[in-house]
């Protein structure tokens, strides 16, 4: 299975419910609008793809970022302080 980072932008800011269907994101607020960013798999992204249409958000931008990722798509271990 191939990992690659996702960015998604959604319309408004997002509430506690909405952070709570999102939690394995990073959530972040730009000008308005909701940035959820977090490496996932395809399976993944088509399933945070759904979570955004169940919750009647309005999908802006999903953009592949894939600057951080390890060899064969994986997301790297972490590196020590």
């Amino acid at each position: 299975m191939y990992y690659h980072r996702y960015r998604i932008v959604v319309a408004g800011v997002i509430g506690d419910a909405g952070r709570q269907a999102f939690e394995e994101f990073k959530i972040n607020e730009i000008g308005g609008n909701t940035m959820l960013r977090a490496d996932l798999d395809q399976s993944a992204l088509f399933g945070a793809l759904s979570r955004v249409l169940a919750l009647g958000l309005e999908l802006i931008e999903v953009v592949q970022e894939d600057s951080d990722l390890a060899e064969h798509g994986r997301p790297p271990a972490a590196k020590p302080a």
